[in-house]
């Protein structure tokens, strides 16, 4: 048997021990989402954002064999440097732990960790969802099944653009995934304020979504809770604009014979070269936003 493989820092363990509010957060996009430095500059953000809201954050990752609930700057600096990092969701959590190398927690295994560790909020940038082209591919993203069965509360700006967003809805929905829209009717698309699609329900206030996600909870209902946050107005993208160069980098990936895990990073590289780096700017907006919000979920939970 492996003896106590999570490992806190002391302010996250001493803000649980407390009832204090904490805010997990995942480190895939210090490890894989943005090029250096800007990588580490955004993780120590985004964890001074929590802190300027009241509450503690808690940057999710593996190191030495232990799943880290919080690192200091040393290790976001170690994790932001790494040259191989393995991405690590619920099918790899052991086996990397095994191994003993340095791990990267995607959107499922954030908060396979964060419910481990006691956790009940997460800030993301966008979750992953169901691929265009899945109906031949198969490809559909691990986060939806870790959301139908891991009772954490999500803060993102929707899903990924570059997915096949009606479908991913769907996919949610039959898993009985609550999708809330903070402020908005509708589902945001990661770069972008909407999507066109309707959402069911929809709150204006953090006391509104902490007073429901505690009822979610106090049902024993097990799914996940997805609060979508749009990114800021002065920060979004043109729809148009995205769906086009989205569009442009399917038909290249095709050509080219790119498939499988290749694809997003392929369209990821693409939408930023076509945007000429604003859709960057637009993904470290969208997570500081999801951050500061999920900060004040947390908090308004500790006052129920």
């Amino acid at each position: 048997m492996v003896a106590g493989p999570l490992a806190f820092q002391p302010d996250v363990r001493d803000a649980l021990d407390r009832g204090r509010p904490v805010v997990a957060l995942e480190s895939t996009i210090i490890a894989h989402g943005l090029p250096r430095p800007q990588n580490l500059e955004l993780a120590r953000d985004l964890e001074e954002i929590v802190r300027e809201e009241g509450a503690v954050p808690a940057t999710i990752a593996l190191i030495d064999g232990r799943i880290c609930i919080g690192l200091d700057d040393e290790q976001l600096s170690t994790l932001a440097g790494a040259e191989k990092v393995a991405k690590v969701s619920r099918r790899d959590l052991a086996t990397v732990l095994a191994d003993g190398g340095i791990g990267a927690t995607t959107v499922a295994g954030t908060m396979l960790a964060a419910q481990m560790a006691g956790i009940s909020v997460f800030a993301t940038g966008g979750i992953g969802g169901v691929h265009r082209g899945a109906e031949t591919s198969f490809d559909i993203s691990a986060d939806l099944d870790e959301l139908a069965r891991t009772p954490v509360l999500v803060v993102t700006a929707g899903a990924k653009a570059i997915l096949d967003l009606p479908k991913t809805l769907e996919a949610l929905e039959t898993r009985g995934v609550p999708v809330i829209g903070f402020g908005t009717g509708e589902f945001p698309a990661f770069w972008c304020r909407s999507s066109g699609l309707k959402l069911p329900l929809q709150v204006d206030s953090v006391e509104a979504v902490a007073r429901a996600f505690a009822l979610h909870r106090q049902l024993a209902l097990g799914s996940g809770f997805v609060v979508a946050n749009p990114i800021p107005e002065a920060d979004a993208l043109d729809r148009g604009m995205i769906e086009a160069a989205i569009s442009r980098a399917l038909d290249d990936a095709r050509a080219t014979g790119i498939g499988g895990k290749d694809v997003t990073p392929a369209l990821l590289k693409h939408v930023l070269e076509t945007t000429s780096g604003a859709s960057l700017k637009a993904n470290i907006a969208l997570v500081r936003n999801n951050a500061r919000l999920a900060a004040r979920i947390a908090l308004a939970l500790t006052r129920l």
